[in-house]
């Protein structure tokens, strides 16, 4: 027997008075359409690892697939990722197993940007509910701006994916969360919206998200500059130095190592480690093409003849210096008028 399905939330009727939701849509910016929220918790949870090719290959005869899992760490936990597919009811009627990837991850950031305009954006900051408001329109046109361009079928897909997928996420072996990307999927009435041809839908956002808007645990970044990136594991290693090279400069190097990126990200999963450096090395390639890195070095940490492992050190572009040092101070200015405020505690 199964469980009966809590009944869905309904999004707040109208806008909602919240100083952390003005702080969260507030950016230190000459280019407000270039710049969205980076949230370090959610966005070191592997979601889009799958590639089609290897969900098929997780797929049996009849279209059907088990959860899959990853493990990982985060800020020195032992975490692990479980995703359940959605299943997704095909032309002959069957159900057939779908796992986020790529299309979903591109969704998945053009929601959060639309999150940031309070014309579609609501946040509950006593229930820690987030909620966005969009259209089919808004996304397809906002992804081909970006040079994300997919038709609005594919887009009307990743939204069911994303909506009916079940991450489980485990920190120390226990289960702290368990829930959809986008929740409580809903229309909303029409007659709000009599000037718009397309149907406006309403999602509510994890709560790792709302939480972090609370806290103000979030970072600007260069959102313009992430969605061009046409390497996925491009894109985690620009969120990964917005997040850990908070103090970029011409003269302060970050380092990091191949086995941390492979572990963290679930992106190097070719069978041969040479073949999973030289991706890595692609995505470093981009990064610096994408004025993320002036330069990077690689040293091959040995054991004997036998490479154990490989130390990447980078050097910040000057964009990328300039938008980190925005991002601090668009940091510090929110927690100031936080702390004025009693928003959050000075400890926080």
């Amino acid at each position: 027997m199964t469980k009966d399905k809590p009944p869905s939330k309904k999004p707040p009727k109208g806008p909602i008075k919240s100083v952390q939701y003005d702080l969260f849509t507030a950016f230190l910016t000459n280019d407000e359409g270039a710049v969205s929220n980076a949230i370090e918790l959610w966005d070191g949870i592997p979601k889009y690892f799958l590639t089609p090719k290897q969900q098929d290959r997780l797929r049996t005869p009849e279209g059907l697939a088990q959860s899959c899992q990853w493990e990982y760490s985060y800020q020195g936990k032992p975490c692990k990722v479980r995703i359940q597919p959605a299943l997704i009811a095909q032309d002959d009627g069957r159900d057939k197993a779908f796992f986020p990837s790529v299309t979903e991850e591109m969704v998945e950031e053009a929601l959060k940007k639309i999150l940031t305009d309070q014309q579609y954006g609501i946040h509950d900051p006593d229930k820690a509910e987030s909620w966005v408001k969009f259209t089919l329109g808004m996304l397809y046109k906002e992804l081909k701006d970006r040079g994300r361009a997919r038709s609005r079928e594919e887009i009307k897909h990743a939204i069911t994916v994303l909506n009916r997928c079940i991450l489980t996420l485990y920190q120390d072996g226990k289960e702290v969360y368990s829930g959809p990307i986008l929740s409580d999927l809903v229309t909303v009435n029409r007659e709000e919206y009599l000037a718009e041809s397309d149907s406006y839908h309403a999602a509510r956002l994890p709560v790792f998200l709302s939480h972090s808007i609370n806290r103000l645990q979030y970072r600007q970044f260069n959102y313009a500059r992430l969605m061009g990136c046409n390497e996925q594991l491009a894109r985690w290693l620009y969120k990964r130095l917005v997040h850990r090279y908070r103090h970029a400069s011409l003269m302060d190097t970050y380092h990091f190592l191949f086995s941390d990126v492979r572990q963290a990200s679930g992106l190097l999963q070719q069978s041969r480690d040479i073949d999973n450096r030289r991706k890595l090395i692609s995505a470093l390639d981009e990064l610096q093409a994408k004025s993320v890195l002036l330069r990077y070095a690689v040293e091959e940490l040995k054991d004997g003849r036998r490479v154990v492992d490989v130390k990447y050190t980078v050097t910040a572009a000057p964009e990328f210096v300039m938008e980190q040092k925005a991002a601090n101070k668009r940091d510090r200015q929110n927690l100031d008028k936080a702390h004025s405020l009693h928003l959050v505690d000075k400890s926080d």
